[in-house]
């Protein structure tokens, strides 16, 4: 989602308002052409469809929106600290 303009005020109340969302799972902001990456279950194409046209668009900051479907999702169940003695090896020219 690209929103204008850029404002904290308008950044900050549109994160407020997805967030609360029933669909939101997560709310990053971001850097780049897009302001936010929205996560969202729904339960088909049409109620993607909805979400984005019937809640998205009706807002007056936000200016694009991107949509993405996502087929798979690979996930480590638990990430491991990197070591001080690793990190100085990968630093090292």
């Amino acid at each position: 989602v690209r929103i204008r303009p850029p404002s904290r005020h308008n950044i900050e109340a549109f994160r407020f308002w997805v967030g609360g969302l029933p669909e939101t799972l997560g709310v990053f902001v971001t850097s780049g052409s897009e302001d936010f990456l929205i996560h969202i279950a729904v339960a088909d194409n049409d109620a993607l469809y909805a979400f984005v046209i019937d809640k998205l668009t009706e807002r007056a900051e936000i200016a694009d929106v991107r949509t993405s479907v996502v087929y798979g999702h690979l996930r480590n169940a638990r990430v491991e600290p990197v070591p001080p003695s690793v990190r100085k090896r990968q630093t090292r020219p």
